[in-house]
């Protein structure tokens, strides 16, 4: 094959219609508008968004204000109480949590928060960690890592 010999598929490329010159091409007289009417006049038709009466569809939306934040991070909550059935000395990553189905999200980083007890001291690695549940896994005797996000 040679580059004068390439060519565009069969049925890719198709004229255009050239409306208005004459019956015998098939477009002629009204040219496609029908006849009279907003359509069929020169820079006739509606606005944008018209709807023929209906209230339009935007202004049936409610109102809704404010934005949502593009870099805003989301969190995996995990609580102290999902905690408490790991046996002692075990280390607790997100990918535990993940395979254990207490995350929501597995691609989103995890918090730890403090809402319960440890008993047992746990090896906590995450992403962050709230200030009581840091307390409270290290006055069981465990340690806390925090990941880089």
């Amino acid at each position: 094959m040679k580059l004068h010999e390439l060519r565009p598929n069969r049925g890719a490329k198709r004229n255009r219609k050239r409306v208005g010159r004459g019956i015998a091409a098939g477009q002629g007289k009204t040219a496609g508008r029908g006849t009279k009417g907003q359509g069929a006049r020169s820079g006739g038709g509606t606005r944008l968004y018209h709807q023929g009466g209906n209230l339009p569809f935007f202004r049936r939306l409610p109102f809704k204000r404010g934005f949502t934040p593009l870099n805003r991070v989301e969190y995996n909550e995990v609580n102290l109480e999902r905690l408490a059935d790991f046996p002692a000395n075990s280390e607790i990553t997100p990918e535990v949590l993940a395979e254990k189905g207490i995350l929501s999200e597995p691609k989103n980083p995890v918090v730890i928060l403090g809402r319960g007890e440890v008993s047992v001291p746990l090896k906590v690695k995450a992403h962050r960690v709230s200030k009581s549940a840091r307390a409270k896994i290290e006055a069981a005797g465990g340690s806390v890592e925090i990941l880089a996000s």
